[in-house]
């Protein structure tokens, strides 16, 4: 049996909280490899809806659930998700969650910096969810950041706050700021870090004994490709690489176990946040599919903008996370619609191109070009096998698989587990 690795191959917001609620099922243990408490999943499991959004998916599935080194970590925020989830009936303990011990940690000077930071960037703004995660990622590279390990070792922080509020104290006196309350971040730290220490532990140490009996890893990646930091529409994207290589820095183990690389890939497109989306509708057809789509980010509950598939991007994020297949998701959104649309290309200063170039301005200006297919009546809502599907659905899904040249592995009918048409198992080597 192989090991799969989750990516989302757009800008996130794919439905990959439902397919690794599915995998996790079948897998012995899940791991999240990067990001923070700003990307969601939601899952629904006989009618209940659990929404997460630092948790590994695994945690509701009752599957061994690992938060990597790849992570920051809001240590309240993990408190307050771990204290829902236990009140709707899961079960939390030791036994089931690690979290990496060299984890940085988001606090709240974190969120703070990113709040002042997007205020006063006015056009500039990038869309961030303000819960601090770009600035924590900052003071990881710049090596003064805290981590899961220090929290059982406050007494002897002084040296560590020294560099930390060194940094942050000069970047908040340029807003009219006051320095960083050390006594008061000290305080909070020393209330929160004997409920972090009940997890914490060496998370690769943990995945090399898990690897070495033989079980099934499934690595649980947040956003999507096309909000990597450096092959994603930058400036406007998150502040960790989420393309599946990050599976084996983020984690501790190798790149050779990072095995079947499923990308997750909406029927159409949506993106939350400012930036390029080179396929956006503004029109009735966009506002019924973020209607249909229920398109509102788990985390922000922010309105997601909506588009038409985009087939270069796809294929694109394909080839630059190394995708083995793709889950389709959301096919039943686009039920009743005349007419489907796929952009297959773009034109820039009477220019073709088959990418996205890298400039924010180029990004800005491509305009797409359209293939249109024949829409269907019938519902896909459910369906389980490609039999139930309506024909022009099929066509669709083959006509996606061929513009992004990877084949489609599963099909996602409904935010049901079970609705889920399985062309090509993962964890079937």
């Amino acid at each position: 049996m192989a090991n799969v690795t989750v990516i989302g191959a757009q800008w996130g917001d794919e439905g990959k909280g439902k397919i690794v609620d599915w995998l996790a099922s079948r897998a012995d243990a899940v791991v999240r490899f990067q990001g923070g408490h700003n990307a969601g999943h939601t899952l629904v499991i006989d009618g209940t809806t659990y929404k997460l959004s630092l948790l590994p998916s695994g945690i509701v599935s009752g599957t061994m659930s690992l938060i990597g080194n790849g992570v920051v970590l809001d240590p309240w925020a993990l408190r307050d998700e771990v204290g829902k989830l236990e009140g709707q009936g899961v079960k939390i303990d030791d036994d089931n969650l690690a979290i990496a011990d060299n984890c940085p940690l988001i606090l709240p000077l974190h969120r703070d910096l990113d709040a002042l930071r997007e205020g006063a960037a006015g056009k500039g703004k990038i869309g961030t969810t303000g819960r601090g995660i770009g600035p924590a990622y900052e003071d990881k590279v710049g090596r003064r950041a805290i981590r899961v390990c220090d929290l059982a070792h406050l007494d002897t922080l002084e040296p560590q706050l020294d560099r930390l509020c060194a940094h942050h104290d000069a970047l908040r006196a340029g807003f009219d700021q006051p320095p960083v309350d050390r006594a008061e971040l000290l305080e909070q730290l020393r209330d929160v870090a004997p409920f972090v220490l009940r997890f914490a532990q060496p998370v690769w140490k943990r995945l090399k004994k898990i690897r070495k009996a033989g079980a099934k890893v499934l690595f649980e990646g947040a956003q999507g490709v096309l909000l990597d930091v450096d092959h994603g529409t930058y400036p406007f994207v998150t502040s960790s690489n989420t393309v599946s290589g990050t599976a084996a820095s983020g984690s501790g183990l190798g790149p050779n176990a990072t095995g079947f690389v499923l990308g997750i890939v909406k029927a159409y497109t949506t993106r939350v946040g400012s930036g390029p989306f080179p396929t956006e509708l503004d029109d009735e057809t966009g506002k019924s599919l973020g209607e249909r789509g229920h398109e509102f980010g788990t985390v922000t509950g922010r309105q997601r903008r909506v588009g038409w598939f985009d087939a270069v991007l796809v294929r694109q994020t394909c080839a630059i996370s190394g995708v083995t297949g793709i889950a389709l998701t959301k096919i039943d959104v686009l039920d009743g619609l005349e007419k489907v649309k796929i952009c297959t290309g773009y034109r820039l200063r009477g220019n073709v191109y088959d990418y996205l170039p890298s400039h924010a301005g180029d990004q800005a200006s491509v305009e797409p070009i359209y293939e249109e297919m024949e829409g269907w009546r019938e519902s896909t809502a459910g369906a389980r096998s490609f039999a139930d599907l309506p024909a022009n659905a099929v066509k669709y899904i083959q006509r996606v698989q061929e513009l992004i040249e990877c084949p489609v592995a599963l099909v996602s009918t409904s935010p049901e587990r079970d609705d889920t048409i399985l062309v090509r198992d993962p964890f079937e080597d």
